[in-house]
């Protein structure tokens, strides 16, 4: 069984029902990618997994453990850490301080995991003194991620994370994607770049209207030639 799972999910907000029947997982350690069309559901798919909106029928399983009816909240404390797309930094707080924001839950030491997430992204040891939101669109980026990462996630939620940023700064963000993903934390995200996302993931999902259209390994959907006719430019 999949680590995380978001199973035969139907919701949206409101009566209004975003989500037919979804479900998307991922693995311990790998990355899993939701992709398709604007107006596709995959950002309220992403959301649904982490308690944002209520479920009509399926449920949310993390390590085995029915988690449906946990709040955002409850299941940050049970090892999920979720990087919307945007208002995702405390743009008047220093780096240091946003990363700190991230270890809130925290009681123990928190400097390894600081040193850690330096190592990860260098550019915000440099920065470290500086207020967020002077900083370019891809190093908030990597704040946001660093400061998800302070939690200690076993599960990293992505929303579009290169949103917005330089081709050369997207291949940079999701090497670092990848590395994470190598220290056992498993990687969930929605985004745009369906090619490039594809590239590095394990897992692909292309949702059409709040449902699965194709589920295959990163690899096989990007040799599909109906998934690259439909969603890849060809």
């Amino acid at each position: 069984m999949s680590f995380l799972i978001g199973e035969n999910m139907t919701g949206g907000y409101g009566a209004v029902d975003i989500l037919h029947d979804c479900t998307v997982a991922v693995d311990k350690g790998q990355i899993a990618v939701i992709v398709g069309p604007n107006g596709a559901g995959k950002s309220t798919a992403m959301k649904a997994v982490f308690g944002m909106l209520t479920l009509r029928r399926g449920r949310v399983l993390l390590d085995g453990e029915d988690i449906t009816a946990l709040s955002p909240q409850d299941r940050v404390a049970k090892g999920m850490a979720f990087v919307p797309q945007t208002h995702n930094i405390f743009t008047s707080m220093t780096v240091e301080e946003n990363l700190e924001m991230g270890a809130f839950l925290r009681r123990d030491d928190i400097r390894p995991t600081m040193e850690q997430v330096y190592t990860l992204f260098p550019i915000l040891r440099e920065k470290r003194r500086q207020a967020a939101g002077e900083l370019s669109g891809g190093q908030r980026q990597q704040v946001a991620v660093g400061r998800a990462l302070m939690t200690q996630p076993k599960v990293l939620m992505l929303d579009e994370p290169t949103a917005g940023v330089s081709p050369i700064v997207m291949d940079e963000l999701f090497d670092r994607i990848i590395e994470v993903a190598r220290t056992g934390i498993s990687i969930l995200m929605v985004e745009q770049n369906a090619r490039q996302a594809l590239n590095i993931a394990d897992k692909g999902y292309v949702l059409v209207q709040g449902a699965n259209r194709f589920t295959d390994t990163g690899e096989a959907l990007l040799a599909n030639a109906e998934v690259r006719k439909s969603f890849l430019g060809g």
